[in-house]
């Protein structure tokens, strides 16, 4: 029989819902302190043992405008946006002791794992600069260890930050990426980066399919795409998939 206010079939797995808030904590997690969220459509209680944030493809390809998107026209300007909102949260987030997990792009130099609807994506008439072919001034695109490929100068990569490379608009596949965070006991993702409708949605979906706790920091996330892509990944996340919240809120709860 179920038990009010829970959601869930096990009750070690049950999320706990009272009062319009949705507690994630689990097992042994529930005598833990947790951070109060306020976020759509239901505000959260994150457990801060089992929380990751990820960051998707905060990367020179993207938000650099030397980059790739730049070389083919696309004002970087909005893939930027979440450098300073990350700024801001990073410090005191790795000061808890929560996994920080850069997820970017970085294929192989031979690119043989990459079939070619991946490999259209980036080089739709076959003639273009795509996946590992060399942007003059720059270097391979995408491409493991190249400027490309980097995240963002204005990003620091700290000592225990998590770098993990990923080869599809999901970082689920044929990465290590599910491996590593059950490895850290981690049931909840806060997922940040580019672009939101793409990258970001890709892995978020694949990491809820996967039955991991999900949100979106939208202040943290962006996209160059219309505005009704970022309007439809919202709607969708809060409809189908977990929650957003912004950072200021996760400031909050984790200062609190």
């Amino acid at each position: 029989m179920k038990t009010p206010g829970t959601v869930g079939a096990h009750p070690a797995t049950a999320w706990r819902i009272d009062d319009g808030v949705v507690d994630l904590r689990r097992g042994a997690g529930r005598e833990r302190e947790g951070w109060e969220v306020s976020a759509e459509p239901q505000s959260l209680v994150l457990d801060p043992a089992r929380t990751a944030l990820v960051v998707v493809d905060m990367q020179n390809d993207f938000c650099h405008p030397d980059g790739w998107l730049g070389s083919i026209g696309v004002d970087v300007s909005a893939a930027r946006r979440p450098i300073e909102p990350l700024q801001r949260l990073l410090g005191p987030w790795r000061a808890t002791g929560a996994p920080v997990i850069w997820l970017n792009w970085g294929t192989r130099p031979d690119r043989a794992n990459l079939p070619s609807g991946v490999l259209h994506v980036y080089d739709p008439d076959g003639h273009s600069t795509g996946i590992g072919e060399e942007l003059p001034g720059a270097g391979a695109v995408l491409q493991a260890g190249s400027w490309n490929a980097a995240v963002v100068d204005e990003l620091e990569v700290a000592a225990g930050d998590i770098s993990i490379d990923k080869h599809r608009m999901s970082g689920f596949w044929d990465t290590p990426l599910d491996s590593v965070l059950r490895n850290l006991d981690v049931t909840t993702l806060l997922f940040a980066g580019v672009n939101a409708d793409q990258c970001v949605l890709a892995t978020l979906i694949d990491a809820a399919c996967a039955g991991y706790d999900v949100a979106m920091l939208t202040d943290c996330s962006a996209t160059t795409s219309p505005d009704f892509c970022w309007e439809a990944t919202v709607y969708n996340v809060k409809q189908c998939f977990g929650f957003v919240a912004e950072s200021t809120a996760v400031l909050e709860g984790i200062t609190a």
